[in-house]
């Protein structure tokens, strides 16, 4: 996704307009550009490629001036280049945006009718001419943006300036999240609250078609009629420094190893020992209303979709209840039958991903109660949720998740716990055995990340191969899709994660002495079942890659390596699990030359269709 940073106030512009974009670098992006009021002409400059080319754009041509705004594109209508990268100019107007205006061409034919001149392939220079057809008819640059979002249709965040109002950038969203930030006299405007951090911690979250004028001595809210519209101001309580790699290479590996704290802090606060009870007091239901819960619906895309599928199994047995899990983008698409008494859970690191939020939409519609796991505090999806249950991972910036993950798999744990209770199916006992698990996954992820070193050894073994099959059974045949998925996000590797025992059913035919095959093989139910699987890939001279319980011993000597999990409670394994996954991809990617934190043509949320 796109980048935005807007700043209005008595500082230079510049430095914290570039220090803003590079706080969103890790959304991916392809070319950048800043807007600054010099004098009395706005005057741009772009670039393609990393912010690097932007600031070498800048050199000799300095710009000084106290409002800007700028923009980080990641391509969608048009190709990465300088014509393309915003922002984009209509005269004195200078506009960014994030999003998809799906009625572009329409609206470009009548434009190009009334004179104006197109100088890029993209949507967004629409929206540009028609902000600046208004204002030459006498609007105010306010009353200019509400006119021009009333004919745009799609999804949108934008910020735009005028040399008509030097003291004054506007801000306007629909369907892509925007915030508004502000100190002793400056203001700020960004499409993700890190932009600002270094600045300010008190944000206001635009809603659905708000319209923020935004300036040093203040900031005024409308609603696209122009009616004054009212925003809560939110103290965002961690800093940028979260967001430093604090001297680990990556951002990805620093996050690999923040995942015991992830852990700890999307528990804490959240459990009564004495009662074997979740305690979620942001859950939006009564305990009458989880009871009266006829079956469970679980939303969500790609890495959380994983996690929903963890959630199906855990759910399934802890509370007895019949679970569907769906990927957004399919489930928007068609007429579910989802009913009243439904509970519906979305989950979203970001709480902004538009599948996501299109089917918590529909879900509200059709009467059933929506509760949504979700990291970022604030966010849209957060907002429109009956409840919220925060992983409270703090900023996640490397592209491929991982502690997002984690804390997402604790999340479900808790409501698993917390349902299973008020639904009768676990007893006291049973919560306090459950919480006892729980609270020792910490320290068991961190005697797996101790052990870092022999997952470097694996990745260099096989890092030159070109496919990868993952096999999982049961709750652990997510974890499978979610290490394959790891593994091609970053290193360019095509790896799939199959159902272990759906291996005969096509897979099988691929598989050879250039194939390796990660196996994972905790102790539980199908553990044989599994061994007989590697059995069966052993035959055809495949390379095994055995992920085991401590203590195992028949499948490392079969297994061509093998890295051992500590042994706990089936349902707990996905964690585990997860781990030594994590780190395989991450150091396989390495060995490649990838770039781990920006793989290509990724996003880190996907706030479009």
């Amino acid at each position: 996704m796109c980048g935005i940073v807007g700043y209005v106030g008595d500082k230079d512009a510049v430095p914290i307009l570039l220090g803003g974009l590079k706080r969103l670098e890790y959304r991916g992006y392809d070319s950048a550009g800043v807007a600054v009021h010099q004098g009395e002409r706005i005057e741009v400059r772009r670039s393609v490629g990393k912010l690097m080319k932007l600031e070498q754009a800048l050199l000799g041509k300095e710009l000084h001036g106290h409002i800007g705004i700028g923009h980080t594109r990641w391509a969608t209508h048009g190709k990465p280049s300088e014509q393309n990268a915003h922002p984009h100019r209509s005269e004195g107007c200078v506009l960014v945006h994030n999003g998809i205006i799906e009625n572009y061409v329409p609206l470009r034919q009548q434009l190009e009718r009334d004179g104006y001149k197109f100088e890029s392939e993209t949507d967004t220079e629409v929206v540009a001419h028609l902000i600046n057809k208004f204002v030459k008819k006498g609007m105010r640059l306010g009353e200019a943006v509400r006119a021009a979002t009333k004919e745009i249709r799609g999804s949108y965040a934008i910020a735009v300036i005028s040399e008509r109002e030097p003291d004054t950038i506007v801000a306007a969203r629909s369907g892509c999240p925007l915030v508004v930030g502000k100190s002793e006299g400056a203001a700020f405007v960004a499409s993700d609250v890190m932009a600002m951090l270094d600045h300010t911690r008190d944000v206001l979250y635009l809603e659905e078609g708000d319209v923020a004028e935004v300036g040093p001595s203040g900031i005024m809210l409308t609603d696209c009629e122009g009616r004054a519209v009212s925003r809560q101001t939110m103290k965002v309580t961690w800093d940028a420094a979260a967001a430093e790699k604090s001297g680990f290479p990556h951002f990805m590996l620093k996050e690999i190893y923040e995942q015991p704290q992830t852990i700890l802090d999307t528990m804490r606060g959240r459990y009564s020992f004495e009662e074997g009870e979740a305690d979620l007091p942001d859950i939006g239901l009564t305990n009458e209303q989880f009871a009266a819960v006829g079956r469970i619906w679980i939303v969500a895309c790609g890495t959380s979709w994983h996690a929903g599928l963890v959630g199906k199994y855990l759910l399934e047995e802890m509370v007895r209840t019949p679970v569907q899990v769906d990927i957004a983008s399919e489930f928007r698409y068609r007429n579910p039958l989802v009913e009243k008494n439904d509970l519906f859970i979305t989950i979203s690191q970001s709480g902004e991903t538009a599948d996501t939020l299109a089917a918590a939409r529909e879900a509200k519609q059709k009467g059933a109660r929506v509760v949504s796991i979700v990291n970022v505090v604030g966010s849209t999806l957060a907002r429109e949720s009956d409840g919220i249950l925060y992983t409270h991972c703090g900023p996640e910036i490397g592209v491929a998740s991982t502690k997002a993950f984690t804390g997402q798999l604790t999340a479900l744990y808790m409501l698993a716990l917390h349902l299973g209770r008020v639904r009768g199916v676990l007893s006291k006992a049973d919560g306090k055995a459950w919480l006892e698990r729980l609270v020792t996954l910490p320290t068991l992820v961190k005697r797996i990340l101790a052990r870092e070193a022999e997952v470097v050894a694996i990745a260099k073994r096989f890092y030159k191969k070109r496919n990868f099959l993952y096999l999982g059974r049961g709750i652990n045949y997510p974890i499978a899709l979610e290490g394959a998925l790891k593994l091609k996000e970053i290193s360019y590797i095509h790896a799939e994660g199959y159902a272990a025992g759906e291996m005969k059913h096509g897979p099988i035919a691929l598989i050879d002495r250039d194939m390796p095959v990660v196996v994972l093989a905790p102790r539980d139910r199908l553990y044989e079942k599994t061994v007989s699987n590697l059995m069966e890939v052993k035959a055809r001279r495949a390379p095994v890659i055995a992920l085991v319980a401590e203590g195992e011993r028949e499948l490392g000597m079969t297994a061509d390596a093998v890295f051992t999990v500590p042994d706990t409670h089936p349902l707990l394994s996905p964690i585990l699990f997860a781990i030594p996954l994590q780190l395989l991809a991450y150091h396989v990617a390495i060995l490649r030359g990838a770039d781990v934190d920006q793989p290509r043509n990724l996003a880190k949320s996907v706030t479009v269709e």
